[in-house]
């Protein structure tokens, strides 16, 4: 491997971008060797983004346009923070130009096109390509995301519902048909974008259900329970907006075939003792978005409920960061075989 792993960020002027670019410039073995920006192409990365002002790397580059062949020949690796449908098109000749291609958007989430189309509304710009990505959450595809060409980072809700309850769903102690879900989301996760209902008025001092019944990530959450459990699995999903900038919290609701606190624990640990960034958190402590804020961290806590014999799951994550960028750049690790840990710790 090269002494400095040479990465391009397309997309890199988003929430999700602009995360991304903060993580691997504090990298110690990446390189970012170009950024692209429609909007702000031919900027200084530090001009568009004053927090990073002082940075050499920040200081030396400019956002540039998207250009696949250019990417593929200055970078290793090319982080896709577009929106959905764009990156798909991108993806495509990235891969055929040699680089390898770790997508942040819900283009290749998905292993089925009719699902795509169903949820998203729109037909995949790359169906030929879902059957080759890898998704991408360490706790559960490691060892696939390693010699992986095509990684597709999971969603947000996803990685906070998935850790909690894929163990109790391998582990049978949970009834299938039982799960509920309520997650609660920070504003910065419905994108930079310029829209009545993210505006500070709208948003501060308020709360609310979106997406319902239906949000599109339930899409990717019931692919990978029922790729778990190896049977169509079915959950009930709502997400609400909060007025936070980050941070997701999520409960989840399932009734119990044999369990008990302990045996919960059990499943639990044996599943995440090992686990760097996945935090099961003590008796009597229960997640907080500030606990996790800007880290790479899942802090989990669970309880069981005698008197109407359900488990209670409850996880909290940042959104913009085990949710989406350093997320990544945990991939990223797993891909260039660097400690799982690099750059995140």
């Amino acid at each position: 491997m090269k002494t400095k792993v040479r990465v391009a960020v397309a997309g890199a002027s988003g929430y999700a971008g602009e995360e991304l670019v903060r993580w691997l410039l504090a990298h110690p073995v990446v390189e970012i060797v170009v950024v692209t920006s429609r909007q702000h192409a031919g900027k200084r990365v530090s001009e568009i983004f004053p927090r990073f002002a002082g940075h050499p790397v920040a200081e030396a580059i400019s956002f540039s346009e998207f250009n696949a062949i250019d990417l593929a020949q200055a970078a290793d690796f090319v982080f896709l923070a577009v929106p959905h449908g764009v990156a798909a098109e991108f993806a495509r000749p990235l891969l055929a130009a040699g680089a390898r291609v770790i997508d942040l958007s819900a283009d290749f989430r998905l292993r089925s096109a009719d699902t795509y189309r169903e949820f998203y509304g729109a037909d995949h710009a790359a169906p030929e390509l879902l059957s080759d990505a890898i998704y991408g959450l360490p706790e559960l595809y490691r060892e696939k995301i390693r010699p992986a060409k095509l990684v597709a980072c999971p969603g947000c809700y996803p990685t906070s519902i998935l850790l909690p309850l894929l163990p109790l769903l391998r582990a049978n102690a949970i009834a299938r048909d039982s799960v509920c879900i309520t997650s609660l989301s920070g504003v910065t996760g419905a994108g930079r974008k310029v829209a009545a209902e993210y505006l500070f008025a709208e948003c501060n001092e308020s709360m609310r259900a979106y997406g319902v019944p239906k949000h599109r990530h339930l899409s990717e959450i019931e692919q990978e329970l029922s790729l778990a459990a190896k049977e169509p699995i079915t959950v009930q999903f709502t997400p609400h907006l909060v007025p936070l900038n980050r941070g997701i919290i999520t409960t989840i609701y399932a009734n119990s075939l044999d369990a008990s606190v302990d045996k919960i624990g059990h499943i639990l640990n044996e599943a995440y003792a090992n686990e760097p960034f996945v935090r099961l958190l003590r008796e009597g402590e229960l997640p907080d978005t500030k606990n996790i804020a800007g880290t790479n961290f899942a802090d989990l806590a669970f309880r069981f409920d005698p008197r109407t014999r359900r488990v209670i799951l409850l996880s909290a994550i940042d959104n913009l960061a085990k949710g989406t960028a350093s997320q990544a750049v945990q991939c990223l690790n797993l891909m260039c075989d660097l400690p799982e840990t690099t750059g995140l710790l």
